[in-house]
């Protein structure tokens, strides 16, 4: 009996030995996995950080980024003012100048005197294709008074025409007096070859025209420095070109006579000092 209650005793010794053995190892295995664990959360801690740091940084690069374009769209703003204002000085004097001229050519006041405008009147009646304004003092040669068509040289009707006109510019009343001939074309372009070996285009021919009646009047005896020449070739029609008798009309060369002290067709130079 005795020998059976050591045999037992032995035996539950041994169970408590490998019940704590076993418990040990559960305990080291749970340990360990919690450290695994804990290194693992480091780890992603540590990446979510750097995550951070990278777009903490990027967001600063975009800032200073952000800073120089509004400094660059300052500096294009104010450019873009400076750019306008010289623009709106430059569409300010070319108004400017363009009004001086339309005043010039177009609303000018007749300068001459009542004696001087009876007498382009009673030429204007003996000449059916000539006019006179008496309100701006404009002569216009209309039609194919003084060309034929496509061509710069004058005719006789139109020679003895430019002889009357210069005796009146060249009376004492008109001779202060400046001149600026104007000539203007029709729509239809120069297709000739013969033409456009002299007139390329009717640029050319409404220049060339002007500069004959210039000519003209030179040989006459009316003075160079008092004229200058014009050319608007088809851009300044009297009417539309819709058939050959408006095409006629706008084929034309147009006198202006200006004040002594315009700048258009004349200048103070020695020659014009009386």
């Amino acid at each position: 009996m005795l020998r059976l209650h050591r045999s037992l005793i032995a035996s539950l010794l041994i169970a408590c030995l490998l019940s704590t053995s076993g418990c040990g190892c559960r305990h080291h295995r749970r340990r360990k996995n919690e450290l695994r664990r804990a290194q693992l959360r480091s780890l992603q801690l540590y990446r979510q950080n750097q995550e951070l740091a990278g777009q903490a940084e990027m967001a600063g690069q975009l800032a200073e980024q952000n800073g120089q374009l509004e400094q660059s769209l300052a500096s294009a703003q104010q450019n873009l003012e400076l750019t306008n204002q010289r623009l709106a000085n430059l569409n300010a004097e070319r108004a400017q100048l363009s009004e001086k001229y339309s005043t010039l050519l177009t609303g000018l006041k007749n300068p001459l005197g009542g004696g001087t405008n009876r007498r382009f009147e009673e030429l204007s009646k003996k000449y059916p294709e000539f006019e006179f304004d008496p309100v701006t003092g404009v002569s216009r040669f209309n039609g194919d008074l003084l060309f034929a068509s496509g061509s710069d040289v004058i005719r006789t009707d139109g020679s003895a025409l430019l002889k009357e006109f210069a005796s009146i510019m060249n009376d004492p009343d008109a001779k202060q007096f400046h001149i600026l001939v104007v000539g203007h074309t029709d729509d239809h372009e120069i297709v000739k070859q013969i033409t456009k070996v002299k007139h390329e285009t009717n640029w050319e021919l409404s220049t060339d025209r002007a500069t004959a009646v210039v000519r003209s009047l030179a040989k006459i005896g009316v003075d160079e420095p008092r004229m200058g020449v014009a050319g608007y070739n088809k851009y300044q029609p009297v009417t539309a070109n819709v058939d050959d008798s408006a095409r006629q009309q706008n084929r034309r060369v147009e006198i202006y006579i200006l004040a002594p002290d315009s700048t258009v067709a004349g200048w103070e130079g020695p020659s014009m000092v009386r």
